[in-house]
């Protein structure tokens, strides 16, 4: 074989499933099975969001490394599952260079989404979490409006526009002024909630919480610019917000209430987080197992807190609870965890929090970004304790099982076990 074209493919997957979406450490597992099902006497791979190094010594002794530079993209779970198998399909059947390059092209070339389905997303995304923020029926209806400007002047400017600060500042000014009009003409009556329930589409919360798992995994390099991608997207949305409140000199907060009734909440995240599931471009069944797990979620959230009204103790059970769904779900499907995990999630991440560590820092109210900082951190952190709470007991359970969960290079001479990732 051309194994410097094999090295060069197992990057073109690795490139893709990274844009994808694919988390750090499972990235590396994968490079690690296919450098291991070609025979390589040794291999290392380091991978960082922006970065992907690969270093492999072939059966004949012949040291190879290719370095890749990585743009950023938005996640595409359909993709990264088709990818997933691609990994699945190399580790068990070393194709040649060729026959990797035809099936990695097979998945890139899919169908993409349909611009409808796009547009659904948004809508069900925004105008769901307004609702279960607190939002009546008037709010609901300029969400609906804000909601269909973010995608249309969102899949505009994201072809022209790679700043995260930049894009999210431009968003974030027309959405307020959206709502400041509104607002003005009386049509609305919680700005704020409204705009917390968009802030979602634009948030960068689930980063700050992938950042402290990764920190909390001693990856400190990728747990940095998770975390500085999640504050320079958040002061983006500062600077848009701000902008607009200063030059249309309006702006209040009454502070953010979840909807009195249960059931409300239960269904508008329900109906948020499918939303989020098409957002991240996953398609068929899978949307609706992200759904079930978005509902018991926060139902789980609801009944912890509920027992013991402590935020960080039924923030930390229901993260629990969608890691270990997750587990279970990618094992059922043969899919990535991350795929049944992040839209399941949202339910839990943290957006009005940010939102008002923003507007007290445009208010200069040093007091309320203090406040609401500490509980941003402090639920990001209870999200991340339950995720790793489930890593170690998945990786308990697999061992128990006799079966592999994450390998590294120190297992790349190891049998694999009944050819399975």
């Amino acid at each position: 074989m051309n194994y410097n074209k094999i090295v060069q493919g197992i990057l073109d997957i690795g490139e893709a499933m990274l844009q994808s979406g694919a988390e750090n450490f499972r990235l590396e597992d994968s490079f690690y099975r296919m450098c291991r099902s070609y025979g390589f006497k040794r291999s290392d791979v380091f991978v960082i969001p922006s970065n992907i190094q690969v270093t492999v010594e072939t059966p004949e002794g012949e040291i190879i490394t290719q370095i890749r530079h990585i743009e950023s993209s938005e996640p595409n779970f359909d993709q990264l599952d088709y990818l997933n198998n691609l990994c699945r399909y190399v580790c068990q059947h070393t194709p040649d260079e060729n026959e990797m390059r035809e099936k990695y092209l097979e998945v890139i070339n899919r169908e993409p989404q349909k611009r409808i389905t796009r547009y659904a997303a948004g809508i069900m995304g925004g105008t769901g979490f307004a609702v279960f923020f607190g939002c009546n029926l008037r709010d609901a209806v300029i969400a609906f409006i804000v909601s269909v400007m973010i995608v249309a002047v969102g899949d505009w400017l994201a072809k022209r526009e790679s700043n995260l600060l930049v894009y999210n500042g431009i968003l974030a000014f027309i959405s307020e002024v959206i709502i400041i009009g509104a607002l003005k003409m009386g049509i609305a009556e919680h700005p704020d909630r409204i705009m917390i329930g968009i802030v979602m589409l634009l948030i960068s919360g689930l980063s700050t919480t992938n950042g402290i798992r990764d920190l909390l995994q001693r990856d400190f390099i990728s747990g940095f610019i998770n975390i500085m991608n999640s504050f320079l997207g958040a002061a983006g949305i500062a600077f848009g917000i701000g902008l607009a409140i200063i030059l249309f000199h309006e702006g209040y907060s009454d502070h953010f209430i979840l909807n009195h009734s249960v059931p409300i909440q239960l269904l508008s995240c329900t109906v948020a987080c499918t939303g989020f599931a098409l957002w991240f471009k996953i398609r068929g069944k899978q949307v609706w197992y992200n759904s079930i797990g978005a509902f018991f979620t926060w139902a789980i959230y609801v009944a912890v807190y509920a027992v013991k009204p402590s935020n960080f103790m039924a923030t930390m059970i229901a993260a629990g609870f969608v890691g270990f769904y997750a587990f279970i779900m990618s094992r059922v499907n043969k899919a990535p965890s991350t795929i049944f995990l992040t839209a399941s999630v949202f339910p839990l991440i943290p957006g009005p929090n940010l939102y008002y560590v923003m507007y007290g820092c445009v208010s200069q109210d040093p007091q309320m970004v203090f406040d609401e900082t500490i509980i941003l951190l402090a639920t990001c952190l209870a999200i991340a304790f339950g995720f790793i709470i489930v890593d170690v007991a998945s990786r308990s359970i697999m061992h128990a099982m006799k079966r592999e969960y994450h390998i590294g290079k120190s297992a790349l001479n190891l049998p694999l076990i009944g050819g399975k990732k």
